[in-house]
């Protein structure tokens, strides 16, 4: 049962390369399944979300995050009556754009790229995957997905401007996406800020007082797991805090998105389209808090002195491997090589080190 703003199947917009309906699968779920299988996506498990597997092989990386994306959104999804299917089609796919080595990765392939007067995005990116470099259909290139999640893919978390990037006038950038694509921006937070709590803790980089002092919507759910498990151990109830803080986050984006709706009589998913602004929100309170959780996050684990010889070493691999592709573009795969011309090199450079794990690009400069 979808609610009246939710978006159906029916309606879509279809694929850039018409197909005949399958037996049993609908359109969203058969995109689900193609990115599930997609080459792109099974390397997200050798890609490093915050901690590299030098540093521990327990913590995330971004296929276990993207699952935990996965997992939030459908439980959202389903409380606001939107399209499930879409919803998880959109929060796996919304990484696969990602080069190794996490933020610090995408930075120094941005920085890489600025040099030629031009830039790294890994939503861009991601559309390019799949509608282009995925390789697996003998009918058409790409993953040939639904126009809803090719369009959710890049708006994800981001509006672009139709002068700036008139090629992707298609995806309607002067309109909001749906609600299903609106949630994933919310969602990927949501679990990125309680998991890197998570994994800071246990890495021992954040105390448990640090955190208690600076980030409010974790020190009030601890506060109640002490009082109702006053005899576990610390790590325990921080478990049964990082549960909690979850739950006021999701429970707030269901009650308030719901709230945003009734008060501005979205009715279908063209008023979502036409509303002035995005509708999926926290309310004011909550996202003081989740702001406040993810400054506590940027500068005492992101940007902390101990990761920091980590992201070093990362930039400096990217941006090396970079210019020796450059300097040598035979040292590329043959099927890159002959990307260059219909493509620039600094292009097809760049596109040949994004899909890269970490694990590859570490044996590939070691060999360069």
């Amino acid at each position: 049962m979808l609610a009246e703003y939710a978006v159906k199947v029916e309606d879509s917009r279809g694929r850039r390369y018409p197909e005949p309906q399958h037996a049993y699968r609908d359109a969203f779920q058969r995109d689900r399944d193609r990115i599930i299988h997609a080459r792109a996506f099974r390397r997200l498990e050798n890609k490093t979300q915050v901690f590299t597997h030098r540093y521990s092989d327990h913590f995330r990386n971004r296929l276990t995050h993207t699952i935990e994306v996965a997992q939030i959104s459908r439980t959202i999804a389903l409380a606001l009556g939107l399209n499930e299917e879409l919803v998880e089609a959109l929060a796996l796919a919304h990484d696969i754009g990602h080069p190794p080595f996490g933020h610090s990765g995408e930075a120094a392939l941005d920085k890489c790229m600025r040099q030629f007067g031009k830039s790294f995005d890994h939503n861009l990116h991601a559309l390019r995957i799949v509608e282009d470099f995925e390789q697996r259909y003998a009918a058409f290139p790409g993953l040939n997905l639904s126009f809803e999640v090719r369009e959710g893919i890049i708006k994800h978390s981001h509006d672009y401007a139709e002068a700036q990037y008139p090629h992707l006038a298609e995806y309607l950038l002067n309109e909001r996406p749906p609600l299903e694509a609106q949630l994933i921006d919310h969602t990927d937070e949501i679990a990125y800020n309680t998991a890197d709590l998570d994994d800071g803790f246990e890495a021992e980089l954040l105390e448990l007082d640090e955190i208690r002092k600076n980030v409010r919507i974790f020190d009030l759910a601890y506060r109640e797991a002490d009082a109702r498990y006053p005899d576990v151990r610390d790590k325990l109830k921080f478990n049964e805090a990082l549960k909690a803080m979850m739950n006021r986050l999701v429970t707030d984006l269901i009650e308030n998105t719901a709230r945003r709706i009734r008060e501005s009589r979205i009715r279908g998913v063209e008023d979502v389209r036409n509303y002035p602004e995005r509708i999926v929100a926290f309310s004011t309170e909550v996202d003081t808090e989740r702001a406040e959780a993810k400054r506590f996050l940027y500068r005492s684990l992101y940007h902390s002195e101990n990761l920091r010889p980590q992201k070093a070493d990362g930039e400096k691999i990217v941006s090396e491997v970079f210019a020796a592709l450059i300097a040598d573009p035979k040292q590329l795969p043959v099927s890159y090589q002959r990307k260059i011309g219909p493509s620039s090199q600094e292009r097809v450079v760049c596109d040949y080190i994004a899909g890269m794990t970490d694990n590859f690009i570490l044996d590939l400069h070691h060999r360069l």
